[in-house]
């Protein structure tokens, strides 16, 4: 990723620079100022044009790349998003809530308060404080916090399993 931001920076100082050199060309015709030789103009009016010319292609290749790695992210977000579902659903499966245990729960890791949930469900916040508490008994927890560290961990543990290794965290090479 660092070698990507470089030649991220470099391009847009090559692109600055070219821009700049075709900007004082443009104020030397106007304001008639010195001129340089007209050789050298030329080479630095090519080379700023191929510079410009290699800022698009170099703009297009990271933008690709860029593209790609954000489908990819979205892509495992995805995957995690539906594995974190799956967990839930086979540990309140496991627990043995009610379908209105199961709603609670899910309100509750989503991190509603009791009102809230209470006012989506209908009920009143008695119900809801009777749910939440059969939930954590179930669950073998004291409130939302162990709750949601059961789900966590279970998907912790299953990333490391998925790599195969129980012994170190995965590195990211990119």
């Amino acid at each position: 990723m660092t070698s990507r931001r470089g030649l991220f920076v470099a391009l847009v100082l090559v692109q600055v620079t070219c821009a700049g050199f075709f900007l004082w060309n443009l104020l030397v015709s106007v304001f008639g100022l010195a001129p340089i030789n007209w050789q050298f103009h030329e080479v630095i009016e090519i080379g700023a044009a191929l510079g410009l010319v290699l800022g698009v292609a170099v703009s297009i290749v990271l933008f690709r790349s860029m593209t790609r790695h954000t489908a990819h992210v979205e892509s495992q977000l995805r995957a995690a998003s539906g594995a974190f579902l799956e967990i839930m659903e086979e540990r309140f499966a496991e627990w043995g809530l009610t379908p209105a245990e199961r709603d609670v729960a899910l309100f509750a890791i989503k991190g509603m308060t009791t009102a809230e949930i209470a006012g989506l469900r209908d009920t009143s916040e008695g119900t809801v404080k009777a749910q939440t508490n059969a939930i954590y008994r179930k669950a073998g927890v004291s409130g939302r916090p162990q709750l949601l560290s059961v789900f966590i961990e279970d998907l912790m543990d299953g990333a490391v399993s998925a790599r195969g290794r129980t012994d170190q965290p995965e590195v990211s090479s990119a």
